[in-house]
């Protein structure tokens, strides 16, 4: 049976911690040690537990997060990235910090869901009594006054009971959908499978390259604070880059610099293949001339990530009043399924 992923709270805790102990000068596996000891048995014990068996068996931190099945990949291959960089602590910070935003992020999203999901599931009920048990009332009074009535009244009898069904499946499906990304957001692997699903919706891609930029752009930055030439810099950094579309242009950015021919620098390939925003492009340029391109690639990487936060929180933020705006036209629906063919077979009574 797989080992579940720790939670992004989870994560920040062992990121931040790791860090505290490994600048006061505790080696790695004794922190680790240090974290489970005196825990009841939860499965953050029982992943420091693992990873504490690999590094006694001389594996470093990252191979040992991932041979434990209980760390998300992204942390797993951004320590890889700190620890051949010689920065495991700085790495380990922006984790911590990472994961803090993350877990606020998804309490946030758990809250804009909750309540209109559970009046989803009021509303999914209402809208299956009427459609069963309301509608077929009126269709037994039509076939009882059927001599009586109007074709327009039949046509209106139709009409209600089709309105009925799609507002019922239309709802069924939608309240399906929010209770799914509801209890999603309770484990990491759900979690990781909605950020999936962000980077294919419209309202939310830009952030989610933007998240994925902020990635890479620590990345790079931690590769070349370390002395890392900038190609070999780019090379492994690219590794880290799950985003397709971002993926594409620093292969082709990559590609530029290693190519005799053209033989570019890591600022003018990014600022060249838009891979950074022009504005953010021109700061890269001045830093590297400056000689402090480690300096501007952090900060910058700060920039996308505040930015990318800031866009899901807006889209997020947004949950709340469109599922709000849809339990109104069901509701308004079902009122209609219901009222016309009672208004119908009325006015051919009178």
């Amino acid at each position: 049976m797989a080992n579940k992923l720790l939670e992004s709270s989870a994560m920040s805790a062992f990121c931040e911690s790791m860090a505290l102990m490994l600048s006061a000068g505790i080696q790695t596996d004794e922190a680790v040690h240090m974290l489970s000891d005196n825990m009841g048995d939860t499965p953050f014990k029982r992943a420091c537990d693992r990873v504490y068996v690999g590094l006694s068996k001389g594996e470093k931190l990252s191979v040992a997060m991932e041979l434990s099945a209980s760390f998300p990949s992204y942390a797993v291959d951004m320590i890889a990235v700190g620890e051949r960089a010689g920065r495991l602590e700085e790495v380990l910070r922006a984790l911590a910090v990472y994961y803090d935003e993350e877990d606020r992020l998804f309490v946030k999203i758990r809250s804009s869901i909750g309540h209109p999901a559970a009046l989803l599931c009021v509303m999914t009920l209402l809208l299956a009594f009427t459609v069963v048990a309301i509608l077929p009332v009126f269709s037994n009074v039509y076939r009882g006054f059927s001599g009586d009535l109007t074709a327009g009244t039949a046509g209106i009898v139709t009409a209600s009971t089709i309105i009925g069904y799609v507002a019922l499946a239309i709802t069924v499906v939608l309240t399906l959908f929010a209770l799914f990304a509801f209890f999603s957001t309770g484990s990491e692997r759900g979690r990781e499978r909605i950020l999936g699903w962000l980077a294919h919706l419209p309202s939310t891609k830009d952030a989610m390259q933007q998240l994925a930029l902020s990635r890479f752009t620590s990345a790079v930055a931690i590769y070349t604070a370390s002395g890392v030439n900038t190609d070999e810099a780019m090379r492994a950094a690219m590794e880290t880059v799950e985003h397709k579309r971002l993926h594409r242009k620093v292969e082709r950015a990559y590609e530029a610099m290693i190519d005799p021919r053209s033989a570019r620098s890591m600022a003018q390939a990014i600022a060249d293949f838009g891979i950074f925003e022009p504005v953010y492009a021109r700061m890269l340029l001045v830093g590297s001339r400056a000689g402090s391109m480690d300096a501007v690639l952090e900060r910058l990487s700060d920039t996308f990530f505040e930015d990318a936060i800031t866009q899901l929180d807006r889209a997020v933020d947004g949950i709340e009043p469109a599922l709000a705006a849809f339990i109104t036209v069901a509701i308004g629906a079902t009122l209609i399924s219901v009222m016309l063919p009672l208004v119908g077979i009325m006015g051919s009574i009178g």
